[in-house]
Protein backbone atom coordinates (compact mmCIF):
# COMPACT_ATOMS: atom_id res chain seq x y z
CA UNK A 1 0.00 0.00 0.00
CA UNK A 2 1.17 3.48 -0.85
CA UNK A 3 2.01 6.17 1.67
CA UNK A 4 0.19 8.56 3.00
CA UNK A 5 1.45 12.03 3.07
CA UNK A 6 -0.64 14.87 4.37
CA UNK A 7 0.40 18.65 4.79
CA UNK A 8 -3.01 20.32 5.39
CA UNK A 9 -5.07 20.13 8.72
CA UNK A 10 -8.18 22.24 8.93
CA UNK A 11 -8.12 22.40 12.89
CA UNK A 12 -6.44 25.39 12.76
CA UNK A 13 -2.75 24.03 14.10
CA UNK A 14 0.34 24.11 11.84
CA UNK A 15 1.20 21.33 10.65
CA UNK A 16 4.74 22.20 9.00
CA UNK A 17 6.99 22.50 12.47
CA UNK A 18 7.57 26.45 11.70
CA UNK A 19 8.17 27.02 15.58
CA UNK A 20 6.58 30.27 14.32
CA UNK A 21 5.54 32.30 17.53
CA UNK A 22 2.84 34.44 16.86
CA UNK A 23 2.59 37.78 19.16
CA UNK A 24 0.10 36.68 22.22
CA UNK A 25 -1.99 38.66 24.39
CA UNK A 26 -1.59 39.31 27.86
CA UNK A 27 -5.23 38.09 28.67
CA UNK A 28 -6.28 34.32 30.06
CA UNK A 29 -9.12 32.63 28.34
CA UNK A 30 -11.43 31.57 30.90
CA UNK A 31 -13.62 28.54 30.44
CA UNK A 32 -16.11 27.68 32.99
CA UNK A 33 -16.88 24.13 33.33
CA UNK A 34 -20.04 22.28 35.43
CA UNK A 35 -17.48 19.52 36.73
CA UNK A 36 -13.95 19.31 37.52
CA UNK A 37 -11.30 16.96 36.06
CA UNK A 38 -11.20 13.67 37.77
CA UNK A 39 -7.51 13.33 36.61
CA UNK A 40 -4.59 14.23 33.98
CA UNK A 41 -3.10 10.96 32.64
CA UNK A 42 -4.47 9.94 29.18
CA UNK A 43 -4.28 6.70 29.81
CA UNK A 44 -6.98 6.99 32.79
CA UNK A 45 -9.58 9.94 31.28
CA UNK A 46 -12.94 8.32 30.30
CA UNK A 47 -14.92 11.51 30.31
CA UNK A 48 -15.11 14.27 27.87
CA UNK A 49 -14.87 17.08 30.53
CA UNK A 50 -11.34 16.25 31.48
CA UNK A 51 -10.01 15.36 27.89
CA UNK A 52 -11.07 18.65 26.66
CA UNK A 53 -8.80 20.32 28.76
CA UNK A 54 -6.13 18.41 27.80
CA UNK A 55 -6.05 16.71 24.02
CA UNK A 56 -4.49 18.56 21.62
CA UNK A 57 -3.50 21.16 23.71
CA UNK A 58 -1.02 20.29 26.45
CA UNK A 59 -0.41 16.46 25.12
CA UNK A 60 -1.04 15.68 21.17
CA UNK A 61 -1.46 12.73 19.20
CA UNK A 62 0.33 11.12 16.63
CA UNK A 63 -2.45 12.01 13.90
CA UNK A 64 -5.00 14.57 14.35
CA UNK A 65 -8.79 14.80 12.62
CA UNK A 66 -9.89 17.52 10.86
CA UNK A 67 -13.20 18.87 10.99
CA UNK A 68 -14.93 15.94 9.15
CA UNK A 69 -12.70 13.19 11.58
CA UNK A 70 -10.44 12.88 8.40
CA UNK A 71 -7.14 11.78 9.93
CA UNK A 72 -4.29 14.61 8.77
CA UNK A 73 -0.34 14.43 9.90
CA UNK A 74 0.48 15.49 13.63
CA UNK A 75 3.37 14.16 15.42
CA UNK A 76 3.96 11.83 12.63
CA UNK A 77 4.30 13.06 9.24
CA UNK A 78 3.58 10.36 7.46
CA UNK A 79 2.46 6.91 7.66
CA UNK A 80 1.99 3.64 5.92
CA UNK A 81 0.58 0.45 5.86
CA UNK A 82 2.74 -2.23 5.16
CA UNK A 83 0.53 -5.38 5.23
CA UNK A 84 -2.53 -5.83 6.95
CA UNK A 85 -0.79 -5.96 10.65
CA UNK A 86 1.89 -3.71 10.12
CA UNK A 87 2.22 0.01 10.07
CA UNK A 88 4.86 2.42 9.82
CA UNK A 89 5.15 6.13 10.97
CA UNK A 90 7.75 9.00 10.17
CA UNK A 91 8.15 11.15 13.22
CA UNK A 92 8.15 14.79 13.27
CA UNK A 93 11.14 16.18 14.34
CA UNK A 94 12.71 18.96 16.32
CA UNK A 95 9.51 18.38 19.28
CA UNK A 96 10.27 18.97 22.57
CA UNK A 97 8.28 17.97 25.77
CA UNK A 98 7.47 20.87 28.32
CA UNK A 99 10.49 19.83 30.29
CA UNK A 100 12.64 19.85 27.52
CA UNK A 101 12.67 15.88 26.72
CA UNK A 102 12.88 14.97 23.44
CA UNK A 103 10.45 13.52 21.02
CA UNK A 104 11.49 10.78 19.71
CA UNK A 105 10.07 7.31 19.10
CA UNK A 106 11.16 6.66 22.74
CA UNK A 107 8.45 8.90 23.77
CA UNK A 108 5.91 6.55 21.25
CA UNK A 109 7.14 3.21 22.19
CA UNK A 110 7.21 3.98 26.00
CA UNK A 111 3.41 5.13 26.34
CA UNK A 112 1.91 2.95 24.48
CA UNK A 113 3.97 -0.21 25.96
CA UNK A 114 2.79 1.34 29.24
CA UNK A 115 -1.31 1.83 28.11
CA UNK A 116 -1.08 -1.83 27.31
CA UNK A 117 0.69 -2.92 30.66
CA UNK A 118 -1.92 -5.07 32.60
CA UNK A 119 -0.28 -3.79 35.90
CA UNK A 120 -0.56 -0.52 34.89
CA UNK A 121 -4.47 -1.31 34.92
CA UNK A 122 -5.42 1.41 31.94
CA UNK A 123 -9.43 1.38 30.91
CA UNK A 124 -8.14 2.25 27.67
CA UNK A 125 -6.40 -0.51 27.25
CA UNK A 126 -8.88 -2.46 25.36
CA UNK A 127 -9.27 -0.09 23.03
CA UNK A 128 -6.03 -0.50 21.91
CA UNK A 129 -5.27 -3.60 22.39
CA UNK A 130 -4.70 -4.78 19.10
CA UNK A 131 -1.69 -3.15 18.89
CA UNK A 132 1.14 -6.56 19.74
CA UNK A 133 4.95 -4.26 19.71
CA UNK A 134 5.44 -0.37 18.81
CA UNK A 135 9.11 -1.11 17.23
CA UNK A 136 11.26 1.60 17.44
CA UNK A 137 13.49 1.43 13.73
CA UNK A 138 15.70 4.82 14.77
CA UNK A 139 14.75 7.82 16.31
CA UNK A 140 12.29 9.21 14.00
CA UNK A 141 10.84 6.33 12.92
CA UNK A 142 8.36 3.50 14.52
CA UNK A 143 6.67 0.27 13.43
CA UNK A 144 3.28 -1.01 15.01
CA UNK A 145 2.50 -4.77 14.78
CA UNK A 146 -0.63 -5.70 15.68
CA UNK A 147 -2.63 -8.91 16.74
CA UNK A 148 -4.62 -9.11 14.04
CA UNK A 149 -5.78 -6.46 11.00
CA UNK A 150 -7.81 -3.60 12.81
CA UNK A 151 -8.98 -0.91 10.63
CA UNK A 152 -10.20 1.77 12.33
CA UNK A 153 -6.28 2.36 14.06
CA UNK A 154 -5.41 5.42 12.74
CA UNK A 155 -8.98 7.18 14.02
CA UNK A 156 -8.15 6.14 17.79
CA UNK A 157 -4.71 7.04 17.56
CA UNK A 158 -5.92 10.48 16.50
CA UNK A 159 -8.32 10.40 19.65
CA UNK A 160 -7.20 11.44 23.14
CA UNK A 161 -6.53 7.60 23.75
CA UNK A 162 -3.65 8.05 21.28
CA UNK A 163 -2.31 10.69 23.69
CA UNK A 164 1.98 10.63 23.38
CA UNK A 165 2.93 10.59 26.85
CA UNK A 166 6.27 11.70 28.28
CA UNK A 167 9.29 9.33 28.67
CA UNK A 168 11.14 11.09 31.41
CA UNK A 169 7.76 11.22 33.76
CA UNK A 170 6.69 7.25 32.69
CA UNK A 171 9.89 6.48 33.59
CA UNK A 172 10.81 8.50 36.85
CA UNK A 173 7.75 9.74 38.09
CA UNK A 174 4.63 7.94 36.63
CA UNK A 175 2.67 8.07 40.01
CA UNK A 176 2.61 12.32 39.15
CA UNK A 177 1.12 11.80 36.00
CA UNK A 178 -2.71 11.92 37.41
CA UNK A 179 -1.86 15.56 38.78
CA UNK A 180 0.70 17.19 36.73
CA UNK A 181 0.62 16.94 32.46
CA UNK A 182 3.82 17.11 30.49
CA UNK A 183 3.26 16.89 26.97
CA UNK A 184 4.15 18.95 23.60
CA UNK A 185 1.62 20.81 23.43
CA UNK A 186 0.45 24.56 22.58
CA UNK A 187 0.17 25.05 26.55
CA UNK A 188 2.29 23.93 29.25
CA UNK A 189 0.14 22.65 32.48
CA UNK A 190 1.23 25.55 35.57
CA UNK A 191 -1.45 24.46 38.29
CA UNK A 192 -4.73 22.05 39.13
CA UNK A 193 -6.47 23.02 42.24
CA UNK A 194 -8.80 20.37 42.86
CA UNK A 195 -12.65 21.69 42.98
CA UNK A 196 -11.56 24.91 41.78
CA UNK A 197 -9.54 25.21 38.44
CA UNK A 198 -7.34 23.79 36.23
CA UNK A 199 -4.62 26.73 35.15
CA UNK A 200 -2.24 26.32 31.35
CA UNK A 201 -0.32 28.79 29.80
CA UNK A 202 1.04 29.40 26.37
CA UNK A 203 4.63 27.29 25.60
CA UNK A 204 6.85 29.44 24.37
CA UNK A 205 8.95 27.19 22.27
CA UNK A 206 5.72 25.43 20.86
CA UNK A 207 7.00 23.49 17.32
CA UNK A 208 4.06 24.85 15.65
CA UNK A 209 2.38 28.08 15.36
CA UNK A 210 1.79 29.76 18.82
CA UNK A 211 -1.64 30.31 20.18
CA UNK A 212 -2.88 33.96 20.62
CA UNK A 213 -3.35 34.14 24.18
CA UNK A 214 -1.28 33.97 27.13
CA UNK A 215 -2.96 30.96 28.84
CA UNK A 216 -6.06 29.25 29.26
CA UNK A 217 -8.02 28.89 32.84
CA UNK A 218 -10.23 25.96 33.38
CA UNK A 219 -12.22 27.11 36.47
CA UNK A 220 -15.44 24.70 38.03
CA UNK A 221 -18.50 26.69 38.62
CA UNK A 222 -21.43 23.83 39.14
CA UNK A 223 -24.33 25.98 38.65
CA UNK A 224 -25.25 26.54 35.26
CA UNK A 225 -26.92 30.33 35.46
CA UNK A 226 -23.90 31.39 37.59
CA UNK A 227 -21.69 30.19 34.57
CA UNK A 228 -23.70 31.57 32.18
CA UNK A 229 -24.08 35.12 33.88
CA UNK A 230 -20.23 35.18 33.75
CA UNK A 231 -20.08 34.61 30.06
CA UNK A 232 -22.56 37.50 29.79
CA UNK A 233 -20.64 40.14 32.61
CA UNK A 234 -17.53 39.32 31.00
CA UNK A 235 -15.79 37.06 33.61
CA UNK A 236 -15.28 34.29 31.68
CA UNK A 237 -15.07 33.53 28.19
CA UNK A 238 -16.17 29.97 27.03
CA UNK A 239 -18.72 27.38 28.18
CA UNK A 240 -19.98 24.76 27.12
CA UNK A 241 -23.00 22.16 28.84
CA UNK A 242 -25.40 24.99 28.14
CA UNK A 243 -28.86 24.67 29.60
CA UNK A 244 -31.45 24.30 26.78
CA UNK A 245 -33.74 27.04 28.22
CA UNK A 246 -31.37 29.72 27.87
CA UNK A 247 -30.90 29.44 24.18
CA UNK A 248 -33.26 32.21 23.68
CA UNK A 249 -31.39 34.34 25.73
CA UNK A 250 -27.95 33.39 24.73
CA UNK A 251 -29.33 34.30 20.93
CA UNK A 252 -30.99 37.56 21.64
CA UNK A 253 -28.14 38.97 23.99
CA UNK A 254 -25.51 41.20 23.07
CA UNK A 255 -22.71 39.94 25.12
CA UNK A 256 -22.52 36.17 23.76
CA UNK A 257 -22.44 34.48 20.89
CA UNK A 258 -23.73 30.95 20.76
CA UNK A 259 -22.05 28.15 18.54
CA UNK A 260 -23.67 24.99 17.62
CA UNK A 261 -22.76 22.25 15.56
CA UNK A 262 -23.98 18.18 15.21
CA UNK A 263 -21.85 16.12 16.78
CA UNK A 264 -21.03 12.96 17.02
CA UNK A 265 -22.40 11.59 20.57
CA UNK A 266 -25.23 9.96 21.97
CA UNK A 267 -27.64 10.07 25.48
CA UNK A 268 -29.56 7.35 26.10
CA UNK A 269 -31.29 5.35 28.94
CA UNK A 270 -28.87 2.34 29.89
CA UNK A 271 -29.89 -0.69 31.57
CA UNK A 272 -27.26 -3.01 33.97
CA UNK A 273 -28.77 -6.06 32.30
CA UNK A 274 -27.00 -8.19 34.39
CA UNK A 275 -29.25 -6.42 37.40
CA UNK A 276 -32.64 -7.89 38.86
CA UNK A 277 -35.34 -7.26 37.64
CA UNK A 278 -33.74 -5.45 34.60
CA UNK A 279 -31.68 -8.50 33.27
CA UNK A 280 -35.42 -9.99 32.18
CA UNK A 281 -35.54 -8.73 28.85
CA UNK A 282 -39.17 -8.66 29.09
CA UNK A 283 -39.01 -6.21 31.93
CA UNK A 284 -36.46 -4.10 29.59
CA UNK A 285 -39.08 -4.29 26.93
CA UNK A 286 -41.73 -3.15 28.92
CA UNK A 287 -39.61 -0.27 29.62
CA UNK A 288 -38.60 0.94 26.53
CA UNK A 289 -42.21 0.64 25.51
CA UNK A 290 -43.10 3.05 28.30
CA UNK A 291 -40.53 6.07 27.40
CA UNK A 292 -42.08 8.39 25.51
CA UNK A 293 -38.40 9.57 23.56
CA UNK A 294 -40.41 12.27 21.34
CA UNK A 295 -41.83 14.15 24.63
CA UNK A 296 -37.96 14.00 26.16
CA UNK A 297 -36.50 15.64 23.30
CA UNK A 298 -38.72 18.00 22.85
CA UNK A 299 -39.66 18.91 26.33
CA UNK A 300 -36.54 18.22 27.91
CA UNK A 301 -33.70 19.01 25.37
CA UNK A 302 -35.67 21.84 23.58
CA UNK A 303 -35.66 20.15 20.14
CA UNK A 304 -31.70 20.51 21.01
CA UNK A 305 -30.37 17.41 18.82
CA UNK A 306 -31.92 14.60 17.01
CA UNK A 307 -33.80 11.68 18.02
CA UNK A 308 -32.08 8.47 18.52
CA UNK A 309 -32.41 5.13 17.01
CA UNK A 310 -28.77 4.21 18.09
CA UNK A 311 -25.75 4.96 20.72
CA UNK A 312 -24.29 5.95 17.04
CA UNK A 313 -25.11 9.53 15.83
CA UNK A 314 -25.94 9.39 12.36
CA UNK A 315 -22.21 11.39 11.41
CA UNK A 316 -20.35 8.31 13.10
CA UNK A 317 -19.18 5.59 10.23
CA UNK A 318 -21.32 2.31 10.80
CA UNK A 319 -24.59 4.07 11.89
CA UNK A 320 -27.32 2.07 10.70
CA UNK A 321 -31.09 4.23 9.47
CA UNK A 322 -32.91 1.23 9.03
CA UNK A 323 -33.03 0.63 13.01
CA UNK A 324 -36.43 1.01 15.08
CA UNK A 325 -36.71 1.97 18.64
CA UNK A 326 -39.41 0.44 20.70
CA UNK A 327 -42.58 2.74 20.16
CA UNK A 328 -43.95 4.63 23.06
CA UNK A 329 -47.06 2.30 23.80
CA UNK A 330 -47.76 2.30 27.97
CA UNK A 331 -50.67 -0.77 27.30
CA UNK A 332 -47.78 -3.05 25.55
CA UNK A 333 -45.46 -2.10 28.01
CA UNK A 334 -47.95 -3.24 30.92
CA UNK A 335 -48.78 -6.69 29.01
CA UNK A 336 -45.06 -7.11 29.42
CA UNK A 337 -44.70 -6.54 32.76
CA UNK A 338 -47.71 -8.53 33.41
CA UNK A 339 -46.06 -11.58 31.30
CA UNK A 340 -42.88 -11.19 33.45
CA UNK A 341 -44.22 -11.36 36.33
CA UNK A 342 -44.47 -7.93 37.98
CA UNK A 343 -48.27 -7.13 37.19
CA UNK A 344 -48.36 -5.35 40.74
CA UNK A 345 -44.99 -2.98 39.77
CA UNK A 346 -41.40 -3.13 40.78
CA UNK A 347 -39.33 -0.32 41.91
CA UNK A 348 -35.90 0.08 40.55
CA UNK A 349 -33.07 2.87 40.79
CA UNK A 350 -31.54 5.44 38.12
CA UNK A 351 -28.95 6.81 38.73
CA UNK A 352 -27.54 10.53 36.62
CA UNK A 353 -25.15 12.34 36.87
CA UNK A 354 -25.63 16.10 38.07
CA UNK A 355 -26.24 18.38 35.22
CA UNK A 356 -29.47 20.23 34.83
CA UNK A 357 -30.78 18.18 31.88
CA UNK A 358 -29.85 14.65 33.08
CA UNK A 359 -31.98 15.25 35.90
CA UNK A 360 -35.00 16.71 34.29
CA UNK A 361 -34.60 13.28 32.02
CA UNK A 362 -34.30 11.37 35.11
CA UNK A 363 -37.41 12.73 36.53
CA UNK A 364 -39.50 12.72 33.18
CA UNK A 365 -38.73 8.97 33.35
CA UNK A 366 -39.92 8.60 36.39
CA UNK A 367 -43.20 9.99 35.58
CA UNK A 368 -43.29 8.21 32.12
CA UNK A 369 -42.66 4.54 34.32
CA UNK A 370 -44.92 5.49 36.95
CA UNK A 371 -47.52 4.93 34.86
CA UNK A 372 -47.15 1.51 34.31
CA UNK A 373 -46.84 0.72 37.87
CA UNK A 374 -42.99 1.07 38.18
CA UNK A 375 -41.45 3.21 40.72
CA UNK A 376 -38.02 4.73 40.04
CA UNK A 377 -35.78 6.23 42.98
CA UNK A 378 -33.63 8.84 41.26
CA UNK A 379 -29.84 9.34 43.21
CA UNK A 380 -28.42 12.47 41.64
CA UNK A 381 -24.65 12.02 41.90
CA UNK A 382 -21.92 14.59 41.00
CA UNK A 383 -19.80 13.17 37.56
CA UNK A 384 -16.86 11.40 39.24
CA UNK A 385 -19.37 9.39 41.70
CA UNK A 386 -21.75 8.82 39.33
CA UNK A 387 -19.30 6.93 37.31
CA UNK A 388 -18.19 4.50 40.16
CA UNK A 389 -21.41 4.50 40.77
CA UNK A 390 -22.19 2.62 37.19
CA UNK A 391 -18.94 1.07 37.82
CA UNK A 392 -19.93 -0.91 41.30
CA UNK A 393 -23.40 -1.71 39.23
CA UNK A 394 -25.24 0.28 42.10
CA UNK A 395 -28.22 1.21 39.79
CA UNK A 396 -30.76 -0.76 37.94
CA UNK A 397 -31.01 2.67 35.36
CA UNK A 398 -28.47 5.37 33.96
CA UNK A 399 -28.91 8.55 31.97
CA UNK A 400 -26.04 6.90 29.84
CA UNK A 401 -24.25 9.10 27.35
CA UNK A 402 -21.31 8.16 24.65
CA UNK A 403 -18.96 10.71 22.93
CA UNK A 404 -17.35 9.62 19.84
CA UNK A 405 -13.91 10.53 19.86
CA UNK A 406 -13.00 9.31 16.67
CA UNK A 407 -15.75 9.66 14.20
CA UNK A 408 -15.42 5.58 13.78
CA UNK A 409 -18.10 2.70 14.55
CA UNK A 410 -15.94 0.76 16.60
CA UNK A 411 -15.76 3.51 19.46
CA UNK A 412 -19.37 3.13 20.00
CA UNK A 413 -20.13 -0.11 19.37
CA UNK A 414 -16.97 -1.90 20.50
CA UNK A 415 -16.80 0.26 24.09
CA UNK A 416 -20.16 -0.22 24.73
CA UNK A 417 -21.68 -3.22 23.95
CA UNK A 418 -18.16 -5.65 23.81
CA UNK A 419 -17.79 -8.28 26.56
CA UNK A 420 -14.47 -6.59 27.03
CA UNK A 421 -15.27 -3.61 27.60
CA UNK A 422 -17.61 -3.87 30.95
CA UNK A 423 -17.14 -1.25 33.55
CA UNK A 424 -15.14 1.83 33.13
CA UNK A 425 -14.10 1.47 29.17
CA UNK A 426 -18.25 1.64 28.69
CA UNK A 427 -20.18 -0.53 28.69
CA UNK A 428 -22.16 0.49 32.26
CA UNK A 429 -25.12 -1.93 30.73
CA UNK A 430 -22.32 -5.36 31.57
CA UNK A 431 -24.11 -6.79 28.58
CA UNK A 432 -22.60 -9.64 26.55
CA UNK A 433 -23.61 -11.35 23.91
CA UNK A 434 -21.21 -13.54 21.91
CA UNK A 435 -22.90 -12.95 18.66
CA UNK A 436 -22.19 -9.17 19.26
CA UNK A 437 -18.61 -10.13 20.63
CA UNK A 438 -18.00 -12.36 17.02
CA UNK A 439 -19.08 -9.60 15.17
CA UNK A 440 -17.30 -6.64 16.66
CA UNK A 441 -14.16 -8.34 16.51
CA UNK A 442 -14.67 -9.42 12.81
CA UNK A 443 -15.36 -5.17 12.07
CA UNK A 444 -12.08 -4.67 13.55
CA UNK A 445 -10.14 -6.81 10.87
CA UNK A 446 -12.52 -5.63 7.61
CA UNK A 447 -11.02 -3.39 5.55
CA UNK A 448 -13.54 -3.09 3.22
CA UNK A 449 -15.83 -0.09 4.09
CA UNK A 450 -19.56 -1.24 3.16
CA UNK A 451 -18.83 -4.92 4.99
CA UNK A 452 -17.69 -2.99 8.10
CA UNK A 453 -21.34 -1.05 7.70
CA UNK A 454 -23.04 -4.47 7.17
CA UNK A 455 -21.60 -5.36 10.54
CA UNK A 456 -21.98 -2.50 12.43
CA UNK A 457 -26.16 -2.75 10.83
CA UNK A 458 -26.40 -6.41 12.77
CA UNK A 459 -24.81 -5.51 16.33
CA UNK A 460 -26.71 -2.30 16.56
CA UNK A 461 -30.12 -4.54 15.67
CA UNK A 462 -29.46 -7.10 18.03
CA UNK A 463 -28.79 -4.79 21.05
CA UNK A 464 -31.57 -3.02 20.49
CA UNK A 465 -33.77 -6.05 20.14
CA UNK A 466 -32.11 -7.16 23.52
CA UNK A 467 -33.16 -3.78 24.62
CA UNK A 468 -29.89 -3.04 26.16
CA UNK A 469 -30.98 0.64 26.11
CA UNK A 470 -33.34 3.50 25.37
CA UNK A 471 -32.19 5.87 22.77
CA UNK A 472 -33.08 9.23 23.72
CA UNK A 473 -30.77 11.63 21.36
CA UNK A 474 -28.15 12.76 19.23
CA UNK A 475 -26.30 15.59 20.40
CA UNK A 476 -25.96 18.76 18.87
CA UNK A 477 -22.99 20.16 20.39
CA UNK A 478 -23.30 23.73 21.85
CA UNK A 479 -21.00 26.30 23.45
CA UNK A 480 -21.43 30.05 24.55
CA UNK A 481 -18.68 32.65 24.51
CA UNK A 482 -18.50 35.96 25.27
CA UNK A 483 -18.61 38.62 22.29
CA UNK A 484 -15.20 39.81 22.73
CA UNK A 485 -13.79 36.09 21.49
CA UNK A 486 -12.50 35.12 18.24
CA UNK A 487 -11.40 32.57 16.30
CA UNK A 488 -13.88 29.81 18.28
CA UNK A 489 -14.06 26.60 17.59
CA UNK A 490 -15.49 23.41 18.23
CA UNK A 491 -14.46 20.16 17.12
CA UNK A 492 -17.78 17.20 16.33
CA UNK A 493 -16.25 15.41 19.34
CA UNK A 494 -16.83 18.54 21.04
CA UNK A 495 -13.33 19.45 22.50
CA UNK A 496 -12.80 23.26 22.03
CA UNK A 497 -10.29 24.40 19.55
CA UNK A 498 -8.56 27.27 20.89
CA UNK A 499 -5.82 27.50 18.57
CA UNK A 500 -6.65 30.58 16.91
CA UNK A 501 -8.35 32.03 19.69
CA UNK A 502 -8.15 35.24 20.69
CA UNK A 503 -9.52 38.06 23.10
CA UNK A 504 -10.56 41.43 21.49
CA UNK A 505 -11.83 43.78 23.66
Amino acid sequence: MGILILNGCSTGQSTEGTGQKDSTSNENLIVVMKSDVTNLDPHFIVDITTANVLYEKVYETLIIPDEDMKPQPHLATEWSQLDDITWEFKLREGVKFHDGTPFTADAVKKTFDRLLDPKVGSPQASKLGMIKEVEVKDDYNVVFHLTKPYAPLLSILASNEGSIMNPTMLESTPELLQKEANGTGPFMFEEWKSGQYVKLKANPDYWGTAVKISGVEFRVVPEDTTRLGMIERGEAHIMSQIPVNEIQRIESSDNMKLLRNEGLGVEFVGFNVQKAPVDNLLVRQAISHAIDREAILSGVFNDVGFLGTSTMSSKVFGYSDQLVPYPYDPEKAKELLKEAGYENGLKLTLLTADRAERISLAEVVQSQLKVIGVEVEIRVLEYGSYIDANTNQEGHLFNGSWGNATGDGDYNQYNLFHSNSQGSAGNYQYYSNTEVDRLLDEARGEKDDEKRKEIYAKTQKIELDEAAYVPIRSYENLAVYHSSVKGMKMSPVSYFILSDVEIVE
